[in-house]
């Protein structure tokens, strides 16, 4: 068996999410079949494994997965092949031939994410599917001052939805900031840290926001960080405007440039 590291981007309008789920459509799920069938469907099945899961509707820019294959191709054929075989709302951007050591998931030191708000008046039907919406005024630098807030070692229990299977809340955010591109009318916010809990990254930018735009205390963040409540943090933006962007591994880590103790399997 051969194992391949693949870097995919898909449009996740029209996925479930991508955990294989039983009579939906997921991204594990096409890559399952679609991998067997390029396989001849052998038996037992090859299994895929994802970095880590995205909600129905969020989309990807640099998911990751690894699987083995019982036959030996070159990295470019199996590129070739694999997106000649996948549906339009995914490409295939990098194949890499690696050791039965790298596990996709387990492996992972870090993760970017990006969300994209809208801030037109009224909905975009053009960006619908790919962006939240936030209509009302807000401060940039107050914005930024709830990220600067979230920036660090803590605890995000008031930032996780209900449903999350992790053992610990604690997480760590290295970078996180807050642009607007003019030309698209649209705020840009982006995380990058060691991991990510359930609708985290989509929780916090509500809480940014709100923040920026006056109904929250400028540094609400702390207090959120103290008392440990989900319904406090109120609001989770819409899985359409959060993308993610890039998955982290040893020796490619800004954090992390150097080879890292493997982690419990």
């Amino acid at each position: 068996m051969f194992r391949y590291k693949v870097t995919l981007a898909y449009d996740g309008t029209l996925f479930s999410g991508f955990q294989r789920q039983p009579h939906k459509r997921t991204v594990e799920g096409v890559l399952f079949s679609k991998i067997n069938l390029m396989a001849k469907n052998p038996k037992p099945a090859i299994i895929v494994y994802g970095s880590g899961r995205t909600d129905a509707g969020v989309h990807a820019l640099g998911q990751v997965f690894h699987f083995d294959f019982p036959f030996d191709l070159d990295e470019r054929s199996m590129y070739k092949a694999l997106n000649s075989i996948l549906p339009l709302d995914m490409e295939v951007l990098k194949v890499e031939k690696v050791s039965e050591k790298f596990h996709a998931r387990y492996d992972v030191s870090g993760k970017r994410y990006l969300y994209r708000l809208d801030l037109g008046e009224f909905k975009d039907p053009f960006k619908r599917n790919y962006t939240g919406h936030w209509k009302y005024p807000f401060d940039l630098k107050k914005v930024q001052t709830a990220l600067d807030d979230l920036i660090g070692e803590h605890d995000f229990t008031s930032f996780v939805a209900s449903g999350s299977e992790a053992k610990s809340n604690i997480r760590t955010i290295y970078q996180a900031k807050a642009w607007v591109d003019k030309a698209k009318n649209e705020l840009l916010i982006e995380f990058y840290g060691n991991g990510f809990l359930y609708n985290q990254v989509r929780i916090m930018v509500g809480v940014a926001i709100e923040i920026g735009s006056g109904t929250r205390p400028v540094h609400d963040v702390l207090r959120l960080f103290k008392i440990k409540d989900r319904t406090q943090a109120r609001r989770t933006m819409a899985a359409s405007g959060l993308y993610l962007k890039h998955v982290y591994y040893e020796g490619d880590d800004p954090k992390h440039p150097t080879k890292l103790p493997k982690r419990q399997r």
